[in-house]
């Protein structure tokens, strides 16, 4: 599956956007699937690094516990409360333990997404509608509006 790197080739300002959208809060919601199939939702932080996108976790937290069995997981950016809200990004994937950076002292654990989608919702000029763009492997970038 694609990295960030990948996203940035193929759609550079929809991924400068979401990086964009990313950046502007520091906790981010992270969904993983529990043992039993049902959803959970933690809060998270993603690292933009190399042309990946990373996410780190407490040693033995359930966040990664569930990634660990099912890899699967989507990201919600951080959003403005109306009226001041003019976007927010998610992306959906897998993710893949890898191993902490070096000089880390703690144990904890690390993971590189593999993105296979990745949607930018914004508010439209005029603001009478919504724009939808969003990015899938072997598709490319995708414009839609909604009123």
């Amino acid at each position: 599956m694609p990295s960030w790197s990948e996203i940035e080739a193929e759609g550079p300002a929809l991924a400068a956007e979401a990086r964009r959208i990313f950046d502007a809060h520091t906790h981010k919601t992270l969904a993983t699937l529990r043992r039993d199939g049902s959803p959970r939702i933690s809060g998270t932080e993603v690292q933009f690094e190399d042309g990946e996108l990373y996410i780190g976790s407490m040693w033995r937290a359930v966040k990664a516990l569930d990634l660990r069995r099912d890899p699967r997981f989507a990201i919600h950016s951080g959003s403005g409360d109306p009226p001041d809200w003019r976007a927010d990004a998610k992306l959906a994937g897998r993710m893949e333990e890898v191993p902490a950076p070096a000089g880390d002292e703690r144990p904890s654990h690390r993971f590189r997404a593999d993105i296979s989608e990745l949607v930018v919702t914004s508010l439209g000029e005029p603001a009478d509608h919504i724009v939808i763009e969003s990015w899938h492997p072997g598709r490319g970038v995708e414009r839609r509006t909604r009123t």
